[in-house]
């Protein structure tokens, strides 16, 4: 660890204000945001940070899947590009920060980097680009991640546009309504860091307020249909009901099964179940569940894919129903950038922050980036690891910790004008 305490240069006070704002759209009375993508709290939302970007002197762009950016161009010519940022979007009765604080992290950051070099003479060697990514959290719109994903050419931009939420309504049929069906086209960066708040106590135990994530795990994200018959809940006998809930009763059971047959290496839920009609008096003839499988390890998952198909004929039959998985959405497992993880770990030693590795179990913009240029996810801690819930909370130190490593890698980087390799031998 370096003798000397770096001094922090990130704006605080800017960022505790660019925060509470941010944290009014979509405010809900427990505490959280409920402002899932492409609804009116999510554009107003994003209408008042293209503002904020574009009275700072940032050009506010928006692509055919509605990513926003706010690019500056501050080295001009063919600098190297660093993007930082995350997602505005929440889960329902979600949380303020989960993806709020690494959207305007990365505005605070950007802006900090700017007055320095403003104050010092230092001239930048870099552009910056400050990215809300669309759909991040996958509460409206399946799959999650999709604007990331889009972006890096990891799906297709028909297919997105084309996704549905409960109502029927489309990605791209929302995106018009709400002013973000873009034409803009924005290249891939050389570089892209992502600041976001953990999703466990593992952090807040250890004492650690940084850790940069080394690994990704993968995820499966399955979609199953059971079918039975719509009946009578009153008259029909027992032995002649074809109950699709009960069907995936059995399923939902078996998934947790799978997890608990591999304790510590596989994660699942069945976090959603979509039951037609949907009446108390109405046995009920479809239930479409959306199951999630996760691990660290590729062999893991597909161990847990082949055990799930395998038992779905019999579990059906014990309902006298059918079931059959309609889509997988497959996110393979990986490792983020040496050099990125070595930036923030020496960050955080300058700041004497105590600091820990950690893989990351959930999904972050990243991941999809991660396969286009080097790529980071770093966490800060939550207490009490909420995540995802209306009482997320993560202290304003810790936050403005977060910012300052974050602003500590900006300036590494810029300084080696963008090479990385050159950055983390400074």
């Amino acid at each position: 660890m370096p003798d000397t305490v770096l001094r922090a240069g990130f704006d605080a006070a800017l960022f505790e204000r660019l925060m509470a704002k941010v944290s009014e759209f979509g405010a809900t009375p427990m505490g959280g945001v409920d402002r899932m993508a492409l609804t009116d709290d999510h554009k107003a939302a994003r209408d008042w940070f293209c503002s904020e970007m574009k009275a700072r002197g940032y050009d506010v762009l928006v692509d055919a899947i509605g990513n926003v950016f706010g690019r500056i161009d501050l080295a001009g010519g063919n600098a190297r590009t660093v993007m930082v940022g995350s997602h505005l979007d929440s889960q329902p009765l979600g949380g303020r920060f989960d993806g709020a604080y690494g959207v305007i992290a990365a505005l605070t950051a950007v802006e900090s980097y700017r007055a320095e070099c403003e104050a010092t003479g230092t001239e930048p060697q870099c552009n910056f680009v400050i990215a809300d990514w669309m759909n991040e959290e996958g509460a409206r719109f399946q799959p999650s991640l999709l604007g990331s994903s889009v972006f890096a050419e990891m799906l297709e931009l028909d297919f997105a546009l084309a996704r549905t939420d409960r109502e029927g309504r489309s990605v791209g049929d929302e995106l018009k309504r709400i002013g973000y069906d873009g034409t803009d086209k924005v290249g891939i960066p050389d570089v892209y860091l992502e600041f976001h708040i953990e999703g466990d106590d593992k952090m807040e135990k250890s004492g650690a307020r940084i850790a940069p994530f080394r690994r990704h795990w993968g995820a499966l994200k399955v979609k199953i249909e059971v079918t039975g018959q719509q009946n009578h809940t009153g008259p029909t006998p027992m032995e002649d009901r074809r109950d699709a809930v009960l069907g995936a009763a059995y399923i939902i059971a078996e998934v947790r099964r799978l997890a608990d047959t591999a304790p510590d290496t596989l994660f699942t839920s069945v976090a959603r179940v979509d039951i037609s009609p949907n009446s108390p008096n109405i046995v009920p003839g479809k239930a479409v569940l959306f199951a999630e499988l996760r691990a660290p390890e590729p062999t893991t998952l597909d161990w847990a894919e082949t055990g799930l198909k395998d038992a779905l004929p019999g579990l059906a039959a014990k309902a006298s129903v059918e079931a059959g998985i309609v889509s997988i959405d497959r996110r393979p497992a990986g490792k983020f950038d040496p050099r990125l993880i070595q930036l923030a770990e020496e960050q955080a030693d300058g700041f004497a922050l105590k600091r820990m590795d950690l893989d990351t179990i959930g999904g972050h913009d990243a991941i999809p980036v991660l396969t286009r240029c080097p790529a980071i996810v770093v966490a800060v801690p939550s207490v009490g690891g909420v995540i995802h819930r209306h009482d997320e909370y993560t202290s304003p130190e810790d936050l403005a910790a977060g910012g300052d490593v974050l602003l500590g890698m900006i300036r590494r980087i810029d300084a080696a004008a963008g090479d990385l390799d050159k950055a983390v031998e400074a």
